[in-house]
């Protein structure tokens, strides 16, 4: 077994159409760490899912929903801290305006 500590999703802006951010590929993901910051001036919003294999984001695998990021704050995410993703299962968020929430993430791949 080998354990690679990854940034598994580079700071990027969250788009506002439901988008996988990572896949986990021949491997089993641990989140360790997952930040969200707001660069807009207004409070804005974000949705995560942890999706299986085969699955779609919906309701029944949403982890964070419609979570309010105040202007300027950076929200941690405790919620997907140590949640695992199996292979082939994936990361996909929403936010509520596009080119406003940075989103960041690592982990550890297990293979």
């Amino acid at each position: 077994m080998a354990i690679t500590v990854k940034n598994i999703i580079p700071r990027k802006f969250a788009e506002s159409v439901q988008t996988a951010q990572y896949t986990a590929t021949d491997c089993k993901t641990v989140i360790d760490k997952f930040t969200v910051t707001n660069n807009s001036a207004a409070t804005q919003t974000i949705s995560t899912n942890l999706v299986p294999n085969g699955g779609t984001a919906a309701t029944s695998n949403r982890v964070i929903n419609t979570r309010s990021i105040a202007a300027g704050e950076c929200y941690l995410c405790p919620e997907l801290i140590g949640q695992v993703i199996e292979d082939g299962g994936f990361i996909s968020t929403i936010a509520s305006a596009a080119s406003a929430l940075t989103i960041s993430a690592s982990g550890r791949e297990i293979t």
